[in-house]
């Protein structure tokens, strides 16, 4: 009787395994995609040497005025000398200590986020949504606790651009969540008031809403009573933002099956704990791509409040590359500007791909 061996499994050939695999599998897997890779390679060889040339190589990055900028390439001696204007604005210097400890705390509240195995990060983010925007604001605005007043008009830089994106995340979120259920309530006025609402800031164009804010909404206050600027901006981005949010999460709500509506019923849930502990938690999951999206685009939407004299960290590099005493250094205050505007919206892109990841959001099977 023939007798049979089992033999060790032979490796996989190595074109299909390790680098060379993956390049096949990618890059050459087929006529176009090696067209592609090749016009790509091109484009590198092209342009990238003259970049990195000119971005590092022949930059210079010491001095302290125009004329330390002689190599011919970057002079991100201006972006150097010019940094804490970026960043904290016509905040006063003496006080920047201020500003310093609300970036840390803000950093505080978002880096646990990406680190899956640390602690108690559940109260840390609800910390974040609550106490840090209070706590912030106490330590920015100032006049109590023994610390100096100072005015919004002297906020600006980045400093100013977190604060309104931040505080504009925070607000439109819950606030989006009330519009998209009211929006499919059962209820007619509820319903009609939060769809008027939606509709009404969804067809105008931020740039008109913080007009408004700025120069209409001080016409129908009574008289000696006014806002101040920056709270007016918050305002018109919050409720601009938490119109598109409330769509978004409406969209949620709708790929909800109605057999989960019907569970909740069953298990006798009312209305708000069925929503709460069932239907909404499934529905946000669903729409996190979209609500990243929306974070997004609130914080390039930032930009617009220098049409109402606020200097963001835009603002900022506009007015800095018009100073007589630097000449053509528009495109480093804009390489800048963009690499700041990247780094943080790469960054949450990247955290709601990893928040994807973890809660399955896509159902896989």
């Amino acid at each position: 009787m023939a007798t049979f061996e089992l033999k060790e499994a032979l490796p996989p050939p190595s074109s299909t395994a390790g680098p060379i695999g993956w390049i096949r599998a990618n890059l050459l897997s087929s006529p176009l995609n090696i067209v592609l890779t090749l016009l790509g390679v091109y484009l590198v060889i092209t342009f990238l040497p003259p970049l990195l040339d000119w971005a590092i190589f022949s930059a210079d990055f010491t001095g302290k005025t125009q004329d330390a900028c002689v190599s011919g390439g970057a002079c991100w001696t201006f972006i150097i000398n010019r940094l804490p204007f970026f960043t904290y604005g016509f905040y006063p210097e003496p006080e920047r200590w201020r500003v310093n400890i609300g970036f840390i705390l803000l950093a505080a509240v978002i880096v646990p986020q990406f680190i899956k195995a640390f602690p108690a990060k559940q109260w840390i983010g609800l910390f974040g949504l609550t106490g840090l925007p209070i706590l912030v604001a106490i330590l920015l605005s100032g006049g109590i606790f023994g610390l100096e007043s100072v005015p919004t008009d002297k906020w600006g830089g980045l400093m100013l651009t977190l604060v309104l994106s931040y505080v504009g995340i925070v607000a439109a979120l819950p606030i989006g969540v009330v519009l998209a259920l009211g929006r499919r309530s059962q209820m007619p006025i509820v319903r009609m008031v939060c769809t008027t609402f939606i509709e009404l800031w969804r067809g105008v164009p931020l740039i008109s809403v913080l007009f408004m804010a700025s120069v209409m909404l001080p016409l129908f206050l009574p008289e000696g009573v006014s806002f101040d600027k920056l709270l007016r901006a918050l305002i018109g981005i919050t409720m601009f933002q938490s119109a598109y949010m409330a769509e978004v999460i409406r969209g949620g709500l709708q790929a909800i099956p109605r057999g989960q509506y019907e569970a909740a019923s069953a298990l006798g849930l009312g209305y708000w704990r069925s929503m709460g502990l069932v239907i909404l938690p499934q529905a946000l999951k669903l729409v996190i791509p979209g609500i990243v999206n929306t974070f997004i685009s609130l914080f390039k939407d930032t930009t617009l409040v220098l049409i109402i004299g606020l200097f963001d960290i835009l603002q900022t590099v506009n007015s800095s590359i018009v100073d007589p005493s630097w000449n053509n250094v528009a495109k480093e205050g804009y390489v800048f500007a963009a690499f700041s505007f990247w780094i943080f919206c790469f960054s949450m892109s990247r955290y709601s791909q990893a928040l994807e990841r973890k809660l399955h959001t896509g159902h896989k099977r």
